[in-house]
């Protein structure tokens, strides 16, 4: 594999190499846009700064190693911006002000245990020098409980592991009461929750799922199991069978969805499309994330997760946490807020 060098990343920003040497070495003069920009274009054309290093002990500063379980081609996707770009602008800010080195890495989806061989090449190569792990997106199991038994670590979603981990998260609960109550204020009494078959199983999905469920139930709202898509694990179907199981759904007096992530919102109105569905004429549809694509002119109705402050809190977490290896592991939820999009009209059913 071409190794990649610091002379292409400034190629590519047109920035001078001097610049881009100075964002990996945190020099205070350089602007934390900048400084982001240039970690995420690293990450994009697969450039690792600690290549080079043999010894930790040369290395005054900490060194964090940070785990994107994303594909490339999923995170540098162009329609829409991946939540990870935001939390890696957080946590380089935070890296930045402590003088803390990241070692920056994807873990592709379908590594789903400690023995594939790119979870190994990984660790071997570079998790020497790691004084902690910042898990960016829900990774498998298996990995973040080899994982934690071995360094501090730091999840900036809350995530399914044998053994307590500190996390950074949204505050589901919150978010999908914002939604909810939104449909719920437009008249829409029959409300779905939809989302779309994982690799692995994505512990987000089912903390919204029942964030969903006890908001319907307090509202004393109907949830019958066929609203509920590919919520169970028993009971997954391909991305186009949920479109079908969505217009059954509709057919049988369902009037709005809330999705659990943005990027299932615009697949599902995409799908529907084709299927002869609007939205919202025909029914509303609700995302989760705030994130906006350029190929849509409807603006989602959603709810905004502070990605920038997700990224900075757990970088300062992981700070104190690798000072004290052994201390107590906390959870902080944070707020998020609501975007009344067009995608949800009055039910006038």
């Amino acid at each position: 594999m071409k190794q990649i060098k610091q002379q292409e990343i400034a190629k590519k920003l047109k920035l001078s190499k001097a610049t881009v040497s100075r964002c990996f070495t945190n020099h205070p003069g350089i602007n934390p846009q900048t400084r982001a920009l240039v970690f995420e274009t690293a990450t994009e054309l697969g450039y690792h700064h600690l290549s080079n290093r043999t010894n930790k002990n040369e290395i005054e500063q900490k060194i964090f190693g940070v785990l994107i379980c994303t594909t490339e081609e999923e995170y540098n996707r162009t329609d829409y911006v991946n939540s990870g770009k935001n939390i890696i602008k957080g946590i380089s800010e935070y890296s930045q002000l402590k003088n803390i080195k990241l070692s920056i890495h994807f873990l592709d989806p379908s590594t789903t245990t400690i023995s594939s061989n790119n979870f190994k090449d990984i660790l071997n190569n570079y998790g020497k020098l790691w004084d902690g792990i910042i898990m960016v997106h829900t990774l498998p199991k298996e990995i973040v409980d080899y994982l934690v038994l071995r360094y501090p670590c730091v999840s900036t979603v809350e995530q399914r592991s044998s053994v307590n981990m500190n996390c950074i998260d949204v505050d589901h609960y919150q978010g999908i009461n914002y939604l909810i109550n939104f449909l719920h204020e437009y008249g829409h009494k029959r409300i779905a929750f939809y989302s779309i078959e994982y690799k692995f199983l994505q512990s987000w999905v089912l903390r919204r799922a029942g964030a969903y469920f006890e908001k319907m139930t307090k509202l004393g709202l109907e949830i019958k199991e066929k609203d509920m898509i590919n919520v169970h694990p028993k009971k997954m179907v391909s991305i186009e069978e949920s479109f079908n199981q969505a217009v059954e759904a509709i057919e049988n007096g369902v009037t709005a969805f809330v999705c659990a992530a943005d990027h299932q919102a615009y697949e599902l109105i995409k799908g529907l499309k084709k299927r002869g569905i609007r939205v919202p004429e025909d029914v509303s549809i609700c995302g989760f994330d705030g994130v906006q694509i350029s190929d849509i002119s409807q603006q989602l109705s959603t709810v905004k997760i502070p990605n920038y402050d997700i990224g900075y809190f757990a970088t300062e977490r992981l700070f104190e946490h690798s000072k004290k290896r052994f201390g107590s592991t906390h959870h902080t939820l944070l707020g998020c807020s609501i975007i009344k999009g067009d995608t949800v009209t009055v039910n006038k059913k």
